[in-house]
């Protein structure tokens, strides 16, 4: 729009012919002309309009308070479990420091480009995922509903995640923790310890006893888990009175849920970097393993880690973005909120491999101790001879040294008997190499870590406070990635759609509170996400880039940040992140392919975990969650396709804008051959709801113009005037 646009206005005599919310959609925030004009519309069925009676023209769309805010709002979304339970994970897994290499590398070519994309239309379009893509091209409106579909899926046992880490903050109050020794048992003639912990460990134990309390398989339900249950009810309160008021009352949150858990990122680090050991795991992670680095393995996990972690196809960071003003740049918030995502898994990959180091020597410590009594036993049964000890060595005080020194000794002179006796060479390399990710990591691995701290109930609060407010900070993306949408496509109160769908997903998540529960989220976890947000994000790249124009969304990025983005994008867009998706998508269909489809079983009598295939039901629900969540796509594009829904019979009032005055007018839209992007087949236009068709009367020219870039709207079309002198464009 031309920055002189008041002049424009006042002496604007020719009469453009809207919708009102077409009017309001492709208004100028920076326009205070438009923002004072005045509605005079008499509308039935459209209730919740932008227009209240006898008052100035508002904009209702809530806006943030402030860029920090917003900002916070992004990385709170973006950085989320993943962060600190995924990433570290693959880093010990492909490489070591060797993988942060070909991660950067992606998260160049795949995670800024398509953020910054998303960033983008929902700026320009100011909608949710739904309104943006039918906004672009109603056959591609499904990408909306199928975004809604996955966040729904997402949301239901992401918040089971976040009841969990409720549960284990809540039992963190005592001393000791009550996972840091195993339970006696007891019978008439003498106490025992329980043999399903002796088997494992206390923090194992804990986790699939005492808190999921689970079964030996996913068909045996065992009834609902009542702990988890009242866990997962609180965190579906707490998400529902956060996001009731849409960002209103989920930005004031985002101040403390996104920057708490640097918070505590940064004091566990220092913790753990003073204790013993942790020199160590630190070491271990930043020792690159470069030949890892030629195995497409490294690069496909790499690139899904790269995707997931900035939360692209999910709906939210379009829905975030919504709310920012048209002139706000973009491109600044994407490279931000890009490389502070990477930083905390840098971060969090820190802590959690010092605190792997303090557990490794821990863990060391005891095995030394333990084969040195082994030693001590074969001495006096004289299964060794003193002679071969050597004589410095007291195995009453042992060394790490010491003991690997003995062991060699006995491994040379004892070559054939060796195997016998059942020694174990405890190094530290060993117990790091183990690699533990997910809940793993966070409710057995780490808390057995923090039983060794110092002041252990505190570190085990923070740590999973720090679990929840990650979690959440991700929720409300997720959440708004439903809400908004919707709340734009069928203008339903925010607050009634929000206890609905906050309620809804609460009765269906009681299948993760089961005894078998924690097999459902494995289930949704694998198969509800991955293919199907793939697809869209797939999708959206290629609706930009080649159904609405490549060049064509250049030009409005630059009317809307006010300078070009690099011509970098522009390849990224049009050539590169297309391929880099396309074979990232059949790199996980193959490797869907060739791992067969099961989950890990925890079997109480061996103590340990089996991997069990699912039953056909089972695979059933696998297909079902995929298909369901990619379903709406080919719907909307055949409904639109085959103009089966009339879109053109939309009940809108019409209005005239004439000298910043709008006033009442019916217009026939059924008969018109104008469309936002395709303008020639009435059945590719869009619903009027969706702000697409803009007419303007011209004196005496019974036809359209159309903008440079292929659109309507009214400051081109104010630009365009044949009798608008030029001092004044």
């Amino acid at each position: 729009m031309p920055k002189n646009s008041k002049v424009v206005k006042r002496e604007l005599d020719d009469e453009v012919i809207e919708s009102v919310k077409d009017l309001l959609s492709n208004e100028d925030s920076a326009d205070d002309a438009f923002k004072k004009s005045e509605l005079i519309v008499d509308v039935q069925e459209e209730k919740d309009t932008d227009v209240e009676e006898g008052s100035e023209v508002e904009d209702e769309r809530p806006a943030w308070n402030n860029k920090l805010q917003y900002i916070l709002a992004q990385v709170g979304f973006s950085v989320g479990l993943g962060n600190v339970w995924r990433f570290p994970y693959l880093c010990q897994k492909n490489g070591g420091g060797a993988y942060l290499l070909p991660y950067l590398i992606l998260l160049l070519v795949i995670g800024i480009p398509l953020f910054f994309l998303e960033l983008a239309v929902g700026q320009r379009i100011r909608r949710g995922s739904i309104g943006v893509w039918n906004y672009i091209s109603p056959k591609l409106g499904g990408i909306g509903f199928a975004s809604c579909v996955v966040c729904f899926f997402v949301a239901l046992y992401y918040n089971v995640i976040i009841g969990w880490s409720l549960f284990y903050f809540s039992q963190s109050f005592q001393q000791p923790l009550p996972w840091d020794q195993c339970p006696l048992g007891k019978n008439a003639s003498h106490t025992f310890v329980e043999p399903e912990c002796e088997k494992s460990s206390a923090t194992t134990y804990y986790w699939y006893r005492e808190a999921l309390n689970i079964s030996s398989s996913i068909s045996a339900s065992g009834g609902l888990n009542w702990k988890m249950t009242v866990c997962l009810l609180v965190a579906w309160v707490v998400v529902c009175l956060a996001m009731i008021k849409g960002i209103q009352s989920s930005g004031k949150i985002m101040y403390f849920s996104s920057l708490f858990p640097y918070v505590v990122l940064l004091c566990f680090l220092v913790r753990a970097l003073l204790l013993n050991g942790s020199v160590d795991g630190v070491r271990h992670m930043f020792t690159p393993k470069l030949e890892m680095m030629l195995e497409p393995k490294v690069w496909r996990e790499a690139a899904t880690q790269v995707f997931f972690a900035l939360g692209l196809g999910f709906g939210g960071v379009i829905a975030f973005s919504s709310y920012n003003k048209r002139d706000n740049n973009c491109h600044f918030d994407a490279v931000l909120v890009s490389f502070i995502n990477f930083f905390t898994s840098v971060l969090a990959t820190l802590v959690v491999f010092a605190v792997l180091g303090f557990k490794a020597n821990v863990v060391n410590e005891k095995c030394i101790a333990e084969n040195s009594e082994m030693i001590i036993k074969f001495l006096k049964m004289g299964n060794l001879s003193q002679d071969i000890i050597p004589h410095h060595i007291n195995f009453s005080a042992v060394t790490t040294e010491d003991y690997h020194l003995v062991y060699d000794i006995l491994q040379k002179v004892k070559e054939e008997e060796f195997p016998a006796l059942h020694l174990n060479s405890c190094q530290i390399e060993d117990e790091l190499n183990k690699a533990v990710q997910g809940t793993g990591l966070a409710f057995i691995a780490f808390t057995e870590a923090m039983t060794h701290f110092p002041a252990s109930p505190f570190w085990s609060v923070m740590f999973f406070l720090m679990l929840v407010n990650l979690g959440l900070g991700s929720m409300f993306g997720t959440i708004e990635g439903i809400i908004t949408p919707i709340v734009d496509t069928f203008k339903v109160r925010k607050e009634i759609l929000t206890v609905i769908c906050c309620l809804l997903a609460f009765c269906i998540g009681l299948i993760f509170v089961q005894r078998s529960g924690n097999y459902f989220v494995t289930m949704f976890d694998d198969y509800s996400a991955t293919l199907p947000l793939l697809i869209v994000v797939i999708l959206e790249n290629i609706a930009v880039s080649f159904v609405y124009g490549i060049d064509k969304f250049i030009e409005d990025l630059k009317d809307m940040l006010g300078f070009a983005p690099n011509r970098y994008y522009y390849y990224m867009w049009k050539y590169i992140s297309p391929l880099m998706l396309l074979s990232l998508l059949i790199a996980s269909v193959v490797n869907m392919g060739l791992s067969p489809p099961g989950y890990n079983a925890w079997i109480e009598d061996k103590a340990s975990e089996e991997f069990l295939s699912y039953p056909t039901w089972g695979m059933v629900v696998c297909i079902s969650l995929m298909v369901l969540a990619i379903l709406p796509i080919p719907i909307v594009f055949i409904i639109r396709r085959c103009n089966l829904i009339d879109d053109s019979s939309g009940n809108l009032a019409s209005v005239t804008y004439k000298r910043g005055r709008v006033l009442k007018e019916p217009v026939n839209l059924e008969g018109d051959d104008a469309s936002l992007i395709h303008g020639k087949i009435s059945s590719e236009m869009s619903s009027p709801n969706f702000g697409k068709n803009i007419y303007r009367k011209q004196s005496g020219s019974p036809t359209l113009d159309t903008a440079p870039n292929g659109r309507y709207g009214i400051g081109y079309l104010m630009a365009d005037m044949p009798d608008m002198p030029e001092s004044d464009l």
